[in-house]
């Protein structure tokens, strides 16, 4: 039998991503300047991770514009709600994983 950790997604295993993936786990769609400010980044540290997702296929990328203004949107793709899922229950049975037994000194 394999460790559960074996079944963690890489990408998500950066605090940032899997904050963002978390966020939009949530949400249908999320206005960029709010998943800023809820994972407490820069606009240049979100952009750089959410273009890791982006180019994984886990996150989606919408932008259009409100009037004149350019607005940018960002939501999990199918793919992306499949992954997060399968990384949560991986670090769910590490964390319900039983312990080993203690070795005897004696």
């Amino acid at each position: 039998m394999k460790h559960p950790r074996a079944n963690l997604d890489e990408l998500l295993t950066h605090p940032v991503r899997f904050s963002i993936a978390a966020l939009l786990a949530q949400l249908d769609l999320a206005d960029f300047a709010f998943v800023r400010d809820e994972v407490e980044i820069s606009d240049s540290v979100l952009s750089r991770q959410v273009s890791a997702l982006e180019q994984a296929g886990l996150v989606e990328v919408v932008k259009d514009f409100v009037g004149k203004r350019p607005r940018t949107r960002l939501r999990l793709t199918p793919r992306g709600r499949t992954v997060f899922d399968a990384h949560v229950r991986a670090l769910e049975a590490i964390v319900r994983s039983p312990a080993a037994p203690a070795l005897d000194p004696t």
